[in-house]
């Protein structure tokens, strides 16, 4: 299938470009590019991240806060992480603030705690998102606004804020929710509403859907292009990241690269059809720094066939690491407990995930494999039974419904109509979705006392938003449900922090970003208590022994982040290659875990 290569036209570009997708497609890459594409066509440009774990700061080489940073590279580029714990922090003071000196500090206190939920940070966030967008004066400075958003998950519900909110304002009598005072909210609803006007209009918002040219991302896109349009978002284009062919044909590693890369651009032929599509080509450096961007939309000045001699790469010897079923061998004498794969979206976690389950269950034990990815695959990646394996999804929609209910008969029947119809008042707010997902979260840590229970859980930003907030939402099951709480939730902390109980599996490709990513999710989880158990370095071409110019050159820049994880940050590595064909099924996923690291 012939498609053009994505060269945003400066001349075209709405004012706001939204780039959405799968965790790991390169949404921060192709954001950072275009902005710097237009930054150098004489515009005045701000890149905006809402992820929660933003990488902006690496792949622009600037310290960047939530107020605009010029970027000194690119002359005319401005950007801007939303920090959503700053955001909250914002927020509650603004709600807060002019109630001191009136109300009593055992006032202030509770106001304070009732507005330290999760949700809280997510309508924060979104508050300085659609100030970006539906207030006027706040970014009048420049003519394109360009959003790095979050993996697909939290892009949805970002999106779905705005009308979900001014739907509960529409709703609300009693001018309190799981926000506190609705004040806040009803001050900002002109622009809320503005919001999704401009979200809606194809003049000013172009949604740009970044796949990699693999059959899971292009559904995904497709999943998201078919939610976005319902949410009113029908100015779509879809971006292909990473398509690869080779001029080496006898090249086992090449040729099977390139084939999947046409398979699933062929398989996804109606979809690709039904809006524009454009290609970005496999590049064989890292994206990083502003001549980094350059080359990934203009292609390397110097081509690939030239960069690199016509020899193998010299000689390096990699340091000592284990097959993942090593790893898993380490674990399995405890019986029970529970194996967390974390890492930045797009590494494998699901595939590593699902590797150690079938793993574990070879081995006769009794698993529960879960996950908490609200774009999960996976059924698709274990297609098959295993004896002793059994599988199970944390469904948003389910379980809010089935919390929804439960509070509603322990607690309706005590209630006049008036009390029932402020609870179910209060579950209609969208932060009950995040309470429900939570309490599902600690059941299914909880089922590891008997058995192992390995959870591919959610990309980074998400993950910690579920640990960091394990407080704060069990204040809120008890707000909401009453003071009886399951035993899962009130141990939940307890488990997550005991290295006997729980083992974290931190998963990274061997370049720059999921590398550092996974660094400081670490140390993000050394300050909540927990330490990893180990790293997986995961999709390695090392040793693949391709005579291809491009992939060769990809080789050798994998061995400083090797070398890297194994000497600073990981007490034990597993080691996994790159795989000619996806590992479906549990004969692949066990040959996966036990592949042996190059000597």
């Amino acid at each position: 299938m012939n498609l053009p290569e994505f060269r945003p036209d400066p001349a075209s570009a709405t004012r706001f470009l939204f780039f959405t997708g799968k965790g790991g497609v390169g949404k921060t890459s192709l954001s950072c590019a275009t902005a710097v594409r237009l930054a150098a066509a004489g515009r005045k440009v701000l890149l905006v991240s809402t992820d929660p774990a933003s990488n902006l700061d690496e792949v622009l080489e600037t310290s960047l806060s939530n107020l605009p940073s010029p970027i000194p590279a690119a002359p005319g580029l401005d950007a801007l992480n939303i920090n959503p714990a700053a955001a909250a922090a914002a927020y509650r003071e603004r709600l807060i603030g002019p109630m001191r000196g009136i109300l009593p500090e055992s006032a202030l206190r509770s106001m304070e705690e009732q507005l330290s939920g999760s949700c809280t940070v997510e309508i924060a966030a979104f508050d300085e998102f659609s100030g970006l967008i539906g207030d006027p004066n706040v970014a009048a400075a420049y003519d394109h606004i360009v959003f790095d958003t979050a993996p697909t998950g939290h892009t949805l519900r970002l999106m779905s804020l705005a009308k979900a909110w001014d739907q509960f304002l529409d709703a609300s009598t009693s001018g309190t929710s799981c926000l506190g005072p609705l004040a806040g909210l009803e001050k900002q609803r002109a622009i809320y509403e503005t919001t999704v006007q401009h979200l809606a209009d194809a003049s000013l918002t172009t949604l740009v859907l970044v796949s990699r040219p693999q059959t899971s991302a292009l559904r995904e896109a497709e999943r998201t292009s078919l939610e976005l349009r319902a949410l009113g978002v029908s100015h779509q284009i879809l971006v292909i990241n990473g398509t690869f062919s080779t001029h080496c044909p006898d090249d086992p590693t090449a040729t099977a690269m390139a084939n999947r890369s046409a398979a699933a651009i062929d398989r996804a032929a109606t979809f690709i059809a039904s809006l524009p599509t454009s290609i970005v080509p496999l590049r064989p450096v890292n994206i990083l720094g502003i001549s980094g961007l350059r080359i990934l939309l203009e292609g390397d000045p110097d081509p690939d066939t030239s960069s690199l001699p016509a020899t193998a790469p010299a000689p390096w010897s990699p340091p000592p690491m284990d097959s993942l079923a090593r790893i898993v061998a380490a674990i399995a004498p405890a019986g029970h407990g529970v194996i967390m794969t974390m890492g930045k979206g797009g590494v494998g976690k699901t595939t590593v995930a699902a590797a150690i389950a079938v793993h574990l269950a070879n081995l006769g034990h009794s698993v529960h494999l879960s996950t908490t990815d609200p774009a999960a695959h996976l059924a698709q990646t274990l297609d098959g039974k295993v004896n002793g394996l059994s599988l199970s999804r944390i469904d948003p929609a389910a379980e809010t419904a089935a919390y929804s209910a439960e509070v509603i008969a322990r607690q309706g029947p005590q209630m006049d109509d008036a009390g029932r119809a402020l609870l179910e008042e209060d579950l209609r707010s969208p932060c009950t979705e995040e309470i429900a997902v939570f309490r599902a979260f600690a059941r299914e840590v909880g089922r590891g006392t008997d058995r192992f229970v390995v959870l591919d859980t959610a990309p980074t930003g998400h993950t910690l938003l579920l640990l960091d907030a394990s407080k704060a939402y069990q204040r809120e099951l008890e707000r909401q449900a009453g003071s009886s709480q399951p035993d899962e939730v009130l141990h939940l902390l307890d488990r997550l922090r005991d290295p006997a109980f729980t083992r974290i599996l931190l998963v990274a490709l061997p370049e720059a970003t999921p590398v550092h990513e996974a660094a400081a999710l670490k140390d993000d989880l050394h300050r909540a208590g927990i330490e990893p158990f180990a790293w997986v370095i995961n999709q390695s071409l090392l040793g693949c022994g391709s005579c291809d110019p491009l992939l060769r050159r990809r080789e050798l820049n994998e061995h400083r982040y090797i070398d890297e994880v194994t000497s600073k940050l990981a007490a034990r590595t597993a080691w996994l290659p790159w795989q000619p064909h996806e590992p479906v099924g549990p004969d692949a996923l066990a040959a996966l875990a036990a592949s042996p690291p190059p000597a």
